[in-house]
C-alpha cells in the first residue's frame, strides 16, 4: 500500500510539472529516505510508475520522466492508425501499447478494455469532420449529412462495423451528428419516432454500402487480386448461370447490360437520390 501511495505522489508531481519529461526521478535510496520505507518498497513504487508509462529507464541516465506521457487521446489516435493501416482485427491493447512504446498495463489507467477503446475510436472519428452548414430545406441538409458520413467511412472503412444500430453507444460526436439530421426534419410533419426512423434508415443506407469498402480492402490484401481481376475470373460462371434458363429475369438483364462498372460512389449517389425521392413523396 505504501508503494502505491509513493507512486501516486510522484505521479502528482509529474502532472503538476514539478518533474518534467526527461528529468530524473528520485532514486530508490532517495525515495526510501524521503518516505522512510525500505529500498524494496521504493523500487516497487518506481515499477508502478513504469507500468503506468510515467517514467522510463534510460541507459547511463537512470529512471527519468517519460518524454511523452500517455493520454486517452494518444491511445485512441494510435488505435485508429492501427485500424486504418492493418484493419480492425489488428487493434488490441497490447498492439497499441507496443506502437506507443508503453507497458500494456499503463493503458488500463485510461481505457478499461478493448470494447471501450473501440467506442472511443468511433466517437473520435465521428468528430473528425466538421458538420456541413445547415442548408435551406430538409433535402439539401440530409444530402450534405449523408455525404459527410460516406466520406468519413471511406477514410476509415472499419467504422461501419462500429456503428451498429441495435447496440448504440452514447457517443457525444455521434449524437451531435444525429442532432444535425433531426434538426433538418423539425420543419416537416413527421412524428418524432418517424424522424428517428428516417435518421436510422439514412445511416443504415450509408453503413450498408460502407461495409463493402472494408470487404474490398480485406479481399485485396488477402488474395492479391484486384476487383477487376476477380470479376473477370467469375465472368464465365455468371454467363453459364444466365444461359441456364433457370433465371429468366437475370438472363434478360445480362443480355441487355452491356459494359457495367460497379462504382460504389456512383451507387451511393443513386441510392441517396432514390431514398430522398421516396421521403419527398411521403411528405407530400
Amino acid at each position: 500500500m505504501k508503494a502505491l501511495e509513493i507512486a501516486d505522489a510522484l505521479e502528482q508531481r509529474i502532472a503538476e510539472r514539478q518533474l518534467t519529461p526527461g528529468s530524473p526521478v528520485p532514486s530508490t535510496r532517495a525515495i526510501a529516505r524521503r518516505w522512510k520505507v525500505s529500498t524494496v518498497t521504493a523500487a516497487h513504487a518506481l515499477r508502478l510508475l513504469k507500468e503506468r508509462g510515467k517514467v522510463k529507464a534510460v541507459p547511463r541516465s537512470g529512471t527519468v520522466v517519460a518524454g511523452s506521457l500517455l493520454s486517452t487521446e494518444r491511445i485512441v489516435s494510435a488505435a485508429i492508425e492501427v485500424a486504418d493501416h492493418e484493419g480492425l482485427e489488428a487493434v488490441s491493447l497490447r498492439g497499441v501499447s507496443a506502437k506507443l512504446g508503453a507497458p500494456v498495463m499503463s493503458l488500463y489507467r485510461h481505457v478499461r478494455n478493448k470494447e471501450e477503446l473501440l467506442a472511443l475510436m468511433a466517437d473520435a472519428v465521428f468528430g473528425e469532420v466538421p458538420l456541413p452548414r445547415a442548408s435551406k430545406g430538409w433535402r439539401a441538409t440530409l444530402e450534405a449529412a449523408a455525404r459527410a458520413e460516406w466520406r468519413l467511412m471511406r477514410r476509415h472503412p472499419w467504422l461501419a462495423r462500429l456503428s451498429a444500430m441495435n447496440r448504440p453507444q452514447p457517443m457525444e460526436n455521434a449524437i451531435r451528428f444525429t442532432d444535425f439530421v433531426l434538426q433538418a426534419l423539425e420543419a416537416t410533419t413527421l412524428r418524432e419516432a418517424e424522424k428517428l426512423e428516417l435518421h436510422l434508415v439514412l445511416h443504415g443506407f450509408v453503413q450498408g454500402l460502407a461495409v463493402n469498402l472494408e470487404l474490398e480492402e480485406h479481399a485485396r490484401s488477402e488474395s492479391g487480386v484486384s476487383d477487376e481481376e476477380h470479376v473477370d475470373r467469375q465472368a464465365q460462371a455468371f454467363a453459364s448461370l444466365a444461359a441456364s434458363g433457370r433465371f429468366p429475369a437475370f438472363t434478360r438483364m445480362s443480355k441487355g447490360l452491356g459494359a457495367f462498372d460497379l462504382d460504389l460512389d456512383r451507387l451511393f449517389e443513386r441510392g441517396l437520390t432514390m431514398l430522398l425521392d421516396g421521403l419527398g413523396h411521403r411528405l407530400r
